[in-house]
Order: structure tokens, then C-alpha cells, then sequence
């Protein structure tokens, strides 16, 4: 129950950061809905691609189509009433991340891959629905820049991972690495920590 309450906080809070995405870059209501749709649903869809885990999940369970497609035009509706979009962009995808991450570990560990793999499925759930949202929406994708986001991903993962092996059963593990992730993606934003960045002008024969 924990897992499928964490599911549905991460679909909305995914579908919100695109929608808010795509009212920045001033899209109609169905581009709106479509990105919203395609950030919540994005990175499930490529790790169970990976995974070979099928049924996709939103082709299985249809309702989270509509579910995803109800927060878009929410947001869209009492967007007017928000006065820091930016910041709440940035809180509500800190929240899908952290949480679509345990869900892909989890599923990486009831197919059976190697605690490793099912870390890097949690990265994938976490991050690839978000890059999908900037390449669509012509951003440089967050998890490509400076910013600490898929190390949140692979640090929270690897937490879950780890105590799950240490005996915690899931509803607590889920609990403890969705607060300590989305804390330390929060920390990450207020103290502007980032990876350091290796530039390439004096790299020549390549343009």
C-alpha cells in the first residue's frame, strides 16, 4: 500500500512538473496535458522496456493515463494562483524523482536483476521521464547539467537497495530513502551544490 501511495505521489508530482514546463513554454492545453502525461509515465515505460517487464504499467493500469492527465489540467487551472513556479517546479520534481526511484529499484528486485541493475532501474524510473520533458520541451535536461539530479537518483536507490538487504521490509525502506532523498535533493538546491563541470575549449578537431 505504502508503494502504490508513493506511485501515485510520484505520477502526480511528475505530471505537475510538466505541466508547469509546458505553461512556461506557453502550450495549449492538450501540449500541456501531453508533456504532463509523458513526464509521469516516461521513465516506467523505458525500465520496463529494459526490464522486459510487461505489461507496460499505464497500459496495464489505463487509469493512470487519465490520472496523469487530471493533474496536468489542475495545475494548468490554479497556475494563475501560483506565484513561484519555478520553485514549485523544482520541489514537485524533486518529489517524483526520489519516488519513481524506489518504485524502479523495487521492480528491478522482484524480476530478479542484480542489486546493481535494480539500482540502475531505479535511476532510470527517476530521471528519464524528466529528460524526456526538457528535450521536449527544448531545455537541456537537468539530469545533463550541473545540477545534483541523478546522483539523488542513484544515492536514494542505493539507500533503499541497502536496506532492504539489511532486513527492513519495504513500507519502512521506502519511507527512510523518500525522505532522505528528496531531502538531500532539496539541500542540493538551497546550497546550489553541483558537479563540477570539465569544459572542452581547448579540445580541438572535434566541431
Amino acid at each position: 500500500m505504502l508503494l502504490y501511495t508513493i506511485y501515485l505521489i510520484a505520477i502526480t508530482a511528475e505530471a505537475m512538473s510538466g505541466a508547469l514546463m509546458g505553461m512556461r513554454r506557453n502550450m495549449d492545453l492538450f501540449g500541456i496535458c501531453f508533456i504532463g502525461t509523458v513526464t509521469a509515465l516516461g521513465g516506467g515505460t523505458a525500465r520496463d522496456m529494459l526490464l522486459g517487464h510487461y505489461p507496460l504499467g499505464w497500459v496495464a493500469h489505463p487509469q493512470y493515463l487519465l490520472f496523469t492527465i487530471g493533474a496536468a489540467i489542475i495545475t494548468a487551472l490554479i497556475a494563475s494562483h501560483l506565484h513561484h513556479l519555478r520553485r514549485l517546479f523544482l520541489v514537485v520534481d524533486a518529489l517524483g524523482l526520489v519516488a519513481f526511484t524506489i518504485i524502479g529499484c523495487n521492480i528491478g528486485m522482484e524480476t530478479g536483476v542484480h542489486p546493481g541493475i535494480a539500482i540502475m532501474a531505479g535511476m532510470v524510473t527517476g530521471v528519464f521521464g524528466g529528460l524526456l520533458r526538457d528535450v521536449l520541451c527544448n531545455q537541456v535536461p537537468m539530469v545533463l547539467s550541473r545540477e545534483i539530479y541523478a546522483s539523488v537518483s542513484l544515492a536514494t536507490g542505493a539507500l533503499y537497495i541497502l536496506l532492504h538487504y539489511l532486513g527492513l521490509e519495504a513500507g519502512p525502506a521506502s519511507l527512510i530513502a523518500l525522505i532522505a532523498g528528496f531531502s538531500f535533493r532539496l539541500l542540493a538546491m538551497r546550497l546550489r551544490w553541483q558537479l563540477p563541470v570539465l569544459r572542452g575549449e581547448h579540445i580541438r578537431g572535434f566541431d
